[in-house]
């Protein structure tokens, strides 16, 4: 498949590069010294990383497993290894593409040297730092808003971060009624994941719950055949509470597994957090 391809610096140092359905935001440095010649060089690579996925593309359907045989790009395998690590049957591999790419550009430029490295891939985050400095990153309620609740912080305890977000109105489709779920884990593949399952775990019924197929919304999606949320209208505040709690439940059940770190979850001004995440929010007085 050939996609349209362009990239360019933005204020500051990083390079925004966009392919396709991807759209990558890109910070290297090493100290405090920004890489942008560095970032446009993994903005090559991450091309050369989505044409290998799209090739894969028709063998990542629901019912991917016996497919490893069939796979030899290393980054198909990794979002099927998340998956499956997941342990969710109604998630593909698809679920976990956009943290596995990010993952690869930041693991390409730490290997290049660079001592901390950003990559935002559609708001999947891939973290690499070894310059001994935490890293700061905001956490949003609403998935479709920008503005930020809180700010976390994390520390040098580790070289390598995924932080993902998922929930209504983001990029992809959810099967619940969060407007967030966001889950930190040691990559942004597990993260990615991660944070559909964790999604789709808040659902409620209600009638100010919309639900379609899938693919009445969109006609390539990987989960045809299954309803997702269209829209969600007020709900009544025991309704939040439920959504919140079954999709808290589902995040530290990943926890206990050793799959993520942490989680916070939102829906309608209702939101709960694990202990990771709690224990490394700043204090913005």
């Amino acid at each position: 498949m050939a996609y349209e391809k362009s990239a360019h610096m933005l204020a500051g140092g990083a390079v925004m590069v966009e392919c396709g359905p991807m759209r990558l935001v890109i910070d290297a440095r090493v100290g405090k010294v920004v890489q942008p010649q560095q970032a446009l060089r993994a903005a090559e690579e991450a091309v050369r990383f989505l044409e290998g996925v799209a090739a894969a593309r028709p063998l990542l359907g629901r019912d991917y497993r016996g497919l490893t045989a069939q796979i030899t790009d290393p980054l198909v395998l990794k979002m099927v290894a998340s998956i499956q690590a997941v342990g969710d049957e109604d998630l593909t591999p698809m679920a976990a593409v956009a943290g596995t790419i990010a993952d690869a550009v930041a693991d390409f430029l730490f290997e290049r040297g660079m001592t901390r490295v950003l990559v935002d891939n559609g708001g999947d985050l891939a973290v690499r730092c070894c310059d001994g400095e935490p890293v700061a990153v905001g956490i949003r309620p609403n998935v479709a808003n920008k503005s930020i609740a809180h700010v976390m912080l994390l520390g040098p305890e580790r070289t390598a971060w995924g932080i993902a977000t998922s929930g209504l109105g983001g990029r992809s489709l959810t099967r619940g009624v969060l407007e967030a779920a966001t889950i930190v884990a040691a990559d942004a593949s597990l993260a990615d994941a991660a944070a559909t399952a964790v999604a789709n775990a808040g659902y409620v019924e209600d009638r100010a719950v919309v639900r379609t197929p899938a693919e009445a919304i969109d006609p390539y999606t990987d989960i045809a055949g299954l309803h997702v949320t269209a829209s969600v209208g007020p709900l009544p505040e025991k309704k939040k509470d439920q959504a919140v709690n079954q999709a808290l439940r589902r995040a530290e059940k990943l926890i206990d597994n050793n799959i993520v770190l942490g989680a916070f979850v939102a829906c309608q001004g209702r939101a709960a957090m694990t202990r990771f995440i709690a224990e490394r929010l700043r204090t913005t007085s």
